[in-house]
This record gives structure tokens, sequence and C-alpha cells, in this order.
């Protein structure tokens, strides 16, 4: 049985497996991680735990100094395509960030699944509409 997630320390979540830097991951959550780095842009270095089924699996970014939360500009997931412009409102996804008890680390999630981008300067998660949840 996997370790519950309030009860990990945070060498725990350091040490859980990379993911390739370009593969995007369909999960249930992510756990924020300050790295202790610095980042190129003078802030400080991120990386983030996949959360799929109420357990950590993976790292996701590492370099990263921002999150993007519905992507850069907050309009979703291929917005373009979505809305064939620059839209005037987006649907509410309800976010949340909640803290663990052991490593005080924070967990971001959404009403439903989440989208991770790809390992780059910045970090995009996006909600999933429920007819695009399952991985």
């Amino acid at each position: 049985m996997a370790k519950d997630m309030n009860e990990m320390s945070r060498a725990e979540f350091l040490a859980l497996p990379h993911r390739e830097w370009n593969e995007e991951i369909v999960c249930d959550a992510v756990v924020i991680i300050p790295t202790g780095r610095k980042h190129d842009s003078g802030y400080g270095a991120m990386d983030y735990a996949a959360v799929i089924e109420g357990e950590p699996k993976l790292l996701l970014a590492g370099g990263s100094d921002v999150v993007h939360i519905e992507g850069i500009g907050g309009y979703g997931d291929n917005w373009l395509e979505k809305y064939g412009g620059l839209p005037q409102s987006v649907p509410p996804t309800g976010w949340n960030i909640d803290c663990l008890r052991k490593s005080r680390l924070l967990r971001l999630f959404a009403r439903g699944r989440i989208k991770c981008g790809p390992a780059l300067s910045s970090f995009e998660v996006y909600s999933l509409p429920p007819e695009e949840e399952t991985p």
C-alpha cells in the first residue's frame, strides 16, 4: 500500500523518479516542491510531484520559477482552437491549494483531473473538462 502523502517527508518526494522533459502528464494533483536552487530569473526554482490516484508518482520539472495555472495568460489549454481568438471569459475551474502535514509542501488541485505541460522554465497546469479526464 502506498504511503499517505501527508506522512511523506520532503526527501521522499525528491526521491521520486523524473518524467521525460517533454512528456505531458494527466494527474489528480501536483505537490509544489521548492528546490532551494536559484532560477535565472532570480526567483527560487521549483519542482512538482504528480499525484495519481492519491499517490505521488513522478517529479515533473525541477527548474521552473513560476506556475501558470490554466497556462500562460490563464485561458486554458488550446484556447485558440476552442475560442477562435482571445476569449472574453473562461469557464471556472475551482482550483485549490492545501498544505501537507509532515513535509509542509503545498498541494495544488482542481475540481477534476489536471494536465501538466512539459518541463520548461515555466510550468503550466490545466484543468481538464470531464470528457478529457481519462489519461
